[in-house]
């Protein structure tokens, strides 16, 4: 199960990404470095037109594909100097770092671009359709901890991601996230203050009860 939920940190600095998953904090390889954008870079669109024309291009790409999959309820804003798809906090303000949930996000690196597809770390079966989804197209899956590098859209199978960021609405992505954090310590112990059985306690109950039939 997982702990924390998640929202892109830092990504430019030392690129700490939390994800859904018990004590994780992911990193980006220790050679990349990442193209931050200027101070008064404000949203995609600008992100785009501060990269070299080559690398605007692959992002511009890969932008469109998400805009063009991504659920209704997510929005497309600059979310720590990268371009990312998240929960606004005008629908869902209750997040753990007052930060908005995240779900995708897109970042122009030194060496490389990166797609982080936070679905697929939460889930293991999206995790394993990502993987058979590249050997399927005879393309090799240079994953980091968090995120697929790449250094062009005809390195991914794009059709195959398409369907994965579709999978998750911005409900169920809310749900996975309250879930998520359900299983923290702090989650824990509000729920305790509460007077409701934790999350383990609920779990252990559900095994005693299947062995009792």
């Amino acid at each position: 199960m997982l702990a924390h939920g998640s929202d892109l940190r830092d990504t430019h600095s030392a690129c700490h990404w939390l994800v859904f998953k018990p004590s994780v904090i992911h990193s980006v390889r220790e050679d990349d470095e990442s193209m931050k954008p200027p101070s008064n870079v404000k949203t995609p669109a600008q992100y785009i037109a501060s990269l070299p024309a080559d690398r605007g291009k692959t992002i511009a790409t890969m932008r469109a594909l998400v805009n063009k999959h991504i659920p209704r309820g997510y929005d497309e804003c600059l979310v720590w100097g990268t371009i990312g798809w998240t929960i606004p906090l005008s629908r869902y303000p209750d997040t753990y770092n007052k930060q908005p949930i995240c779900y995708v996000a897109l970042s122009s690196q030194k060496n490389y671009c990166s797609l982080y597809l936070m679905g697929a770390f939460w889930s293991a079966s999206q995790l394993e359709q990502l993987k058979a989804a590249f050997k399927a197209a005879g393309k090799k899956l240079d994953m980091g901890k968090c995120c697929v590098h790449f250094e062009s859209p005809d390195d991914l199978p794009l059709e195959a991601i398409g369907k994965l960021i579709s999978a998750i609405s911005s409900e169920k992505w809310i749900e996975m996230y309250e879930q998520s954090r359900l299983m923290t310590k702090a989650g824990q112990a509000q729920m305790a203050k509460q007077g409701a059985p934790s999350a383990s306690k609920v779990a252990a109950k559900r095994v005693d009860t299947k062995r009792r039939r």
